[in-house]
């Protein structure tokens, strides 16, 4: 598994030990909002660690857990995924997804794990793009998909609820 570095962050394979990270983050219902439009348990929680633990084994790619440099604080998420998701049209390609912490929000460290995942994306896997799908109310994630290169290809129903399906080419 790897480890990435960029200027102020590590991005680690998500690990059991980032349990109670997780578990307050995707508690929170202001960070959840524009994902699942509730926080979570900690039992589901925990089985979105292990579904990313098993990523990580079956894929030998999944989610990094993102920390700060210095204080190892925990920021959130960064992700090249294959979650197979029930969408129309489907993803073909390798899916990216992030998330910060709202204290995180707005320094610029979501954008620059993203740039770090995808330098790894197009680096290890060589796919000829990456897709990634976003709340279409979420507008600073819009802004920063647009900032990494991804465009807006097409419009998706997931879970009942509207998306906007974007890609980058490599």
């Amino acid at each position: 598994m790897t480890t990435i570095e960029t200027s102020r962050l590590i991005l680690t394979p998500v690990a059991v030990t980032d349990f109670e990270d997780l578990a307050r983050l995707w508690s929170d219902a202001d960070f959840t909002r524009h994902i699942m439009g509730r926080g979570l348990s900690e039992e589901e929680v925990w089985f979105r660690l292990l579904r990313d633990l098993g990523h990580w084994s079956a894929l030998d790619y999944g989610n990094w857990s993102i920390r700060l440099k210095g204080d190892g604080a925990y920021v959130g998420s960064v992700g090249v995924l294959d979650y197979r998701r029930d969408l129309d049209p489907p993803f073909d390609a390798p899916e990216l997804g992030w998330g910060a912490a709202p204290a995180f929000q707005g320094q610029g460290l979501a954008s620059e794990a993203l740039r770090g995942a995808l330098a790894w994306c197009d680096d290890r896997l060589k796919a000829p793009r990456t897709v990634c799908m976003i709340a279409p109310e979420n507008a600073p994630s819009v802004r920063m998909a647009e900032r990494a290169g991804f465009l807006r290809y097409a419009e998706a129903t997931y879970k009942g609820a509207r998306v906007d399906l974007f890609e980058r080419r490599a």
